[in-house]
């Protein structure tokens, strides 16, 4: 069907208000920039020039992709690298990355428009009766109908893009969050599988110690049969064999308990994983730098995390005040209706429906305004929460350098006190069989060595610990050696330079 000469006015009204609405949705933008502004708080970072523990070069031997090689211990890579993939709590972070990307899409739906597809087929008859029982005929209809409808928000204001963006943020905090609980998981693996080591050297020592102190005992009952021993250092000597016998159930108890532990942080049932127990001897100590505290706001994946959710918190603030404004609503309908299926599709049947509204909030009791509130709120909180993660950071920091320092001195010195207590216990029991000392002299020198020896474990023990916690205060591992401000070009300065 033609259109008439007198339609045409009325299709030029049309498409200058739909150049006009192209052109608002192009100054929208802009506009709505202007009259809202963003607010972006000041963190206020105070960042260190340098770590007090730090070593004179800081870069030496910054921190590896995969820095838990260093431990050169290939059991320990292979169920670190295991609990990567296997590791539940990763599994959920991941899923929780699924999440927030769909989150982001749903916050994004308001920016394109909602068209919907319909179709209907009615067939409908009147009542033949109404009151008082008189008989009206009524025919029986059918009617046929198809169109589309569509609706759109215009974004003047800029609110849907600032929710989209909040939302945005929130999916890149998910990923962050994810890489925390990863090097969690490694952490807690690593020292899971140290203290399987610590818990079977504990172990093996206590034996050593019990069959020196039996052999003691033996001598001492040797004595006592000859008349040269009392009962009472029988039974002094008979206790300290039966105290180190008594420890050895702990020993094995914290052995199996942390195998067992091992087996749920790579996702798998404790009896069917076996762990080969060899102690902590042959695990080498991988050096480690720190590097500056500012790249450290680069590399903690918690610091990132609170990054991002600070940023959201202010995309929110935005889209809240923005819903204070109008908002400008266009909906339009168009398609066929007929009551022959045979007619349906045809130019008479069309139809069309053409809307636009302005909605303005004036009395909502205080509601919108609660809810910007609410927002720069929850700002303030992530901005000192981000406050808090950095600082917290530079603390972490600091405190693994001094253990890492302390447990390795530690260390040393207790190796020393093992030598020479060792030392002392063989030289009083080679003067026991003389008979030139008396059993309480062997006694302090068998209990001197039993906890040198312990200690020297714990200490050993300690300090691997120590360098699990400086890599995880680093953020794990660095994918490549930052930029330092030397590196960096300055616009200003090479204008200055050049001639």
């Amino acid at each position: 069907m033609r259109r008439s000469w007198s339609q045409r006015p009325a299709l030029s009204r049309r498409v200058r208000s739909a150049s006009l609405a192209l052109i608002c949705l192009g100054l929208a933008p802009g506009l709505g920039g202007c009259l809202l502004g963003t607010e972006k708080p000041d963190a206020a970072l105070d960042v260190p020039a340098r770590y007090r523990m730090a070593p004179h070069d800081q870069d030496a031997a910054l921190p590896s992709v995969i820095w838990w090689r260093g431990f050169r211990d290939r059991q320990l890579i292979a169920l670190i690298e295991e609990g990567l993939t296997s590791n539940l709590d990763i599994a959920a972070a991941v899923a929780r990355i699924l999440q927030a990307d769909a989150t982001s899409r749903i916050a994004g739906a308001p920016l394109v428009p909602a068209i919907d597809f319909n179709a209907n087929a009615t067939r409908s008859r009147g009542s033949r009766t109404t009151g008082g029982g008189t008989v009206v005929g009524s025919a029986e209809r059918t009617n046929y109908s198809m169109s589309l409808s569509a609706s759109y928000e215009i974004d003047f204001w800029g609110k849907n893009r600032a929710a989209l963006r909040a939302a945005e943020e929130l999916a890149v905090a998910s990923r962050f969050d994810r890489e925390v609980v990863a090097l969690t998981t490694v952490a807690s693996v690593a020292n899971a599988y140290f203290l399987v080591q610590s818990a079977h050297d504990r172990l093996q020592t206590a034996r050593s110690n019990l069959d020196a102190a039996t052999r003691v005992l033996k001598l001492v009952e040797e004595r006592f049969n000859v008349g040269t021993a009392s009962a009472l250092d029988t039974a002094q000597q008979e206790t300290l064999a039966n105290n180190v016998r008594a420890t050895l159930p702990l020993f094995e108890q914290q052995l199996r308990e942390n195998i067992a532990t091992l087996a749920v942080l790579i996702g798998r049932a404790p009896a069917n994983v076996k762990v080969r127990v060899t102690g902590m001897g042959p695990i080498a100590i991988p050096p480690v730098t720190p590097g500056l505290p500012s790249d450290l706001l680069t590399q903690r994946p918690d610091i990132r995390d609170a990054e991002a959710r600070l940023a959201a918190a202010n995309a929110n603030v935005e889209s809240a005040r923005a819903a204070m404004l109008p908002s400008i609503v266009l909906t339009g309908e168009g398609g066929w209706a007929s009551a022959a299926l045979r007619t349906l599709i045809r130019p008479e049947s069309a139809f069309f429906t053409l809307a636009g509204g302005v909605i303005q909030p004036l009395l909502d009791g205080w509601r919108l305004q609660g809810q910007v509130d609410f927002e720069r709120g929850r700002q303030e909180e992530l901005l000192q929460l981000y406050r808090k993660a950095v600082v917290g950071a530079f603390g972490d920091v600091e405190r693994a350098l001094i253990a890492v320092q302390q447990s390795a001195r530690r260390e040393q010195l207790q190796r020393e006190v093992v030598r020479s207590s060792r030392r002392a216990f063989e030289i009083s029991e080679t003067r026991l069989r003389e008979g030139a000392v008396d059993l309480i002299t062997v006694l302090n020198t068998q209990q001197s060595l039993f906890v040198a020896d312990d200690n020297l474990h714990q200490a050993r023990l300690a300090r691997l610990q120590a360098v699990v916690s400086l890599f995880v205060a680093l953020g794990g591992g660095w994918p490549q050696p930052p930029k330092r401000l030397a590196e960096v070009p300055n616009p200003q300065t090479d204008r200055m330079k050049s001639p």
